[in-house]
């Protein structure tokens, strides 16, 4: 107890000093690399973007967060990180710089808890290489310049870790009540990937505390029921009140918050199971084929939007999504195949590898000399806690069936402590000891130059050969070197150290920028070259691949000069996709980029030669609104309450931000949602809530019967009223749409 004491002074009195000089550039670089620009992307993720617009106008609202201002479905997460927009967007006003600025925020944010967290126990620099590891590690800026999630998640895990670590330090109970009831705040952010870290912290409680078994268990027991208590508090009300009196729950099949949370939102992300429940659409398999070969035809070219999936559904009652040709869903988003390697892939490694090999050689000697049956120092405590962080998530996404690219971002977080913890610890090793410990160092440094030769190895289109062969053989020279002055104790030793660490931060610090060069995609997050497409894979062979945008792509109710079936894109059968984004791929079912060719629908969201003095309407592919339908619309709406209703998110989105008007997803988020009924559609149109509805053919899964009653008891607008024919305008989640009216007395 004396010992804690005297830590806890220790800390007060550490507290009281300047600050560190060293950590102002690298919090600058953080907060360039996850604010500059930001004020760009006009739409954001539109999905939540809309979310946070319907959120604003009712509290309402705003509890349930609603989709759509007229409470008529949910958005697929949890409120907590969108209550937190809301509020950032009515401070600031409602802009996409405003919804982003909180998780930019976040971003800078885990940098300095994870210096603090370091620097506690592994000393001033180790805290300081951590901190820029994880500011340039590319998955976290390219997430925290978006209205994603996961960046807010990290950083409230981070808060929840700092809390027990305290816990641990002051021996209080009341820190480790605290920081279990952190995870259940972020239980309500992403539901169970908030749960990821709790191996880490159960290992660590039970280890680093000097108390007894009784106590320890009692004390968990309490905080893990508190942690319970608080994640499903939201759920339990939402679930206990009257579906007539809220939002239906969307993107779950029994209209509940807790099914959402263990389901899509849960064991489906490793099972990777987006089975369709309550879908009476069928599609013959012999159609799948055909749109799949059409597809593959097309250069494998892919589009990346956060509202739908052009992967095609087999017939069958489950309506297991399939990649098209054919194969499953292992490759999708390019996360590669299931495996041990798997992090090591292309698509996954440049977003989060660069820095495994020195993190594995830095476990190896953090770790070296500890006894099992003997106590722990606190270096070797924490180095544990960690380690409880970085193995489990990183078999998850090993193993995973369905995930997108910036998951990842909760890999950063131990990445970058082993990383700061362990440049320390095998720059002494290498400096006192003559045995095996001392070739951890060059070691390290020469196999993470070799992934990282082989990271970039894709790009070489993109990003030339020389800067592939600097790091190679720069990271070469520098291990040989150290391990030949192995025994030599000078300043030219310690600035080849220092020079070895700069290589291998290098590159990594130019993926962290891409999204800023390139462009990013707020739908799918991820750096690289080609940070524009979201699909975080090997670059385009266009001609620029810089410039993406939405060429080939309109707004509900507009037609581009060439309608021709080869230029569209193979819209979702009414799958739910659980987040999956529409996209193309080869036999093997692997994502891959846009081809650049003349006839490819290319990716949203990227930096055209014109983005850096106008704004990016990165939305998806909808991003944009047809005005002309929009006035259509408008002029005739005589009190409905709904401006027009879609069979999905995307369509709806764009008009949602546009008007703050209510647009009614008749599906939900992917168009599967079971919703709507024929009788409460009926219902519905008679009591003069909606009588427009735009229908381009997606999302029809759990849809079909209330989509076939429209088109037979419906009147067609003709296009010429409202359809745009703007050669440039953007085409439609499946070509041009169709606008219906309907009126029953």
């Amino acid at each position: 107890m004396k010992h804690m004491n005297s830590e806890v002074k220790e800390e007060r009195t550490s507290n009281k000093k300047r600050i560190d000089l060293f950590l102002v550039p690298i919090v600058l670089i953080a907060a360039f690399l996850n604010l500059f620009k930001i004020w760009t992307d006009e739409y954001a993720n539109a999905y939540y973007t809309a979310a946070v617009k319907s959120m604003l106008q009712s509290f309402h609202n705003f509890f349930y967060a609603s989709f759509d201002p007229g409470g008529y479905v949910t958005i697929d997460k949890p409120p907590v990180v969108f209550w937190i927009q809301t509020i950032s967007a009515k401070i600031f006003g409602f802009h996409g710089w405003s919804v982003i600025l909180p998780q930019a925020l976040a971003g800078i944010g885990s940098v300095l808890l994870l210096y603090v967290l370091v620097k506690r126990t592994f000393g001033v620099w180790a805290g300081r290489f951590a901190a820029l590891a994880m500011a340039l590690t590319p998955i976290v800026p390219a997430v925290s310049r978006t209205n994603n999630i996961d960046s807010m998640l990290v950083f409230t895990l981070l808060v929840a870790t700092w809390m027990l670590f305290r816990a641990v330090r002051t021996a209080k109970f009341g820190w480790v009540l605290a920081a279990f009831a952190v995870i259940g705040v972020a239980f309500n952010m992403k539901m169970l990937q908030a749960y990821m870290v709790l191996p880490a912290f159960y290992v660590f409680y039970v280890v680093a505390t000097k108390i007894t078994w009784k106590k320890k268990i009692a004390f968990l027991t309490t905080a893990t029921a508190l942690m319970l208590a608080v994640s499903v508090s939201w759920a339990v009300v939402v679930d206990s009140t009257s579906a007539d009196k809220r939002p239906y729950m969307g993107s779950s099949q029994t209209n509940s918050v807790l099914e959402l949370a263990f389901g899509y939102n849960g064991i489906n992300r490793l099972t990777g199971n987006t089975s369709v429940t309550g879908s009476s659409h069928k599609q013959p398999a012999q159609t799948e084929q055909q749109t799949a070969s059409s597809e593959t035809k097309q250069n494998s070219n892919s589009s990346a939007d956060s509202s739908q999936s052009s992967n095609q559904r087999k017939s069958s009652s489950s309506q297991k999504m399939q990649a098209p040709g054919g194969g499953n869903q292992n490759g999708m988003f390019n996360t590669g195949n299931p495996g041990p390697f798997r992090l090591f892939q292309k698509g996954l490694s440049d977003q989060i590898s660069w820095l495994l090999p020195f993190v594995i050689f830095s476990i190896v000697g953090l770790f070296a000399g500890v006894k099992f049956k003997g106590s722990y120092t606190t270096k070797q405590r924490e180095s544990l806690f960690w380690l409880a962080w970085l193995l489990p998530v990183a078999v998850f996404f090993s193993i995973a069936g369905f995930f997108h690219q910036y998951y990842l971002i909760m890999l950063a977080p131990p990445i970058a402590a082993f990383a700061g913890a362990g440049a320390v610890a095998l720059w002494s090793m290498y400096k006192q000891h003559n045995d095996w410990k001392s070739w951890l160092l060059p070691g390290g440094i020469l196999t993470t130059a070799a992934l990282q030769v082989y990271i970039m190895s894709p790009y070489v289109s993109s990003i030339g050969v020389a800067p592939i062969a600097d790091v190679g053989a720069l990271g070469v020279i520098l291990a040989l070197v150290l391990a030949v002055r192995k025994q030599r104790k000078n300043s030219l030793t310690n600035y080849l150290g220092a020079a070895a660490m700069v290589v291998l931060l290098a590159m990594p610090a130019y993926w962290a920028m891409t999204p800023i060069i390139y462009g990013g995609n707020s739908m799918l997050p991820s750096a690289g070259p080609d940070s524009s497409s979201g699909m975080g894979g090997p670059p385009s062979t266009a001609t620029n691949s810089k410039q993406s945008g939405f060429n080939g792509m309109q707004p509900p109710g507009s037609s581009s000069g060439n309608s021709s079936s080869n230029n569209q894109m193979q819209p979702p059968s009414g799958s739910s996709n659980g987040g999956q984004m529409p996209g193309g791929s080869s036999n093997n079912g692997q994502m891959q980029p846009p081809s650049g060719s003349s006839n490819s629908v290319q990716m949203p969201n990227s930096f055209s030669s014109k983005s850096s003095s106008s704004k990016r309407k990165s939305g998806g592919m909808n991003a944009e609104v047809n005005q002309k339908l929009l006035n259509y619309l408008t002029k005739n709406n005589t009190g409905e309450k709904y401006l027009f209703a879609t069979t999905d998110s995307t369509s709806a989105a764009p008009y949602i931000i546009k008007t703050g008007k209510p647009v009614m997803a008749m599906g939900g988020f992917s168009g599967s949602d079971p919703i709507l009924t024929v009788s409460k559609l009926k219902a519905m149109i008679k009591k003069g809530e909606v009588k427009y509805f735009y229908l381009s053919g997606m999302g029809k899964g759990g849809q079909s019967d209330v989509i076939t009653w429209i088109k037979e008891n419906s009147k067609e607008i003709p296009s010429s009223k409202w359809q745009s024919t703007s050669s440039n305008a953007q085409q439609g989640p499946s070509g041009n749409g169709t606008l219906y009216e309907i009126t029953l007395k």
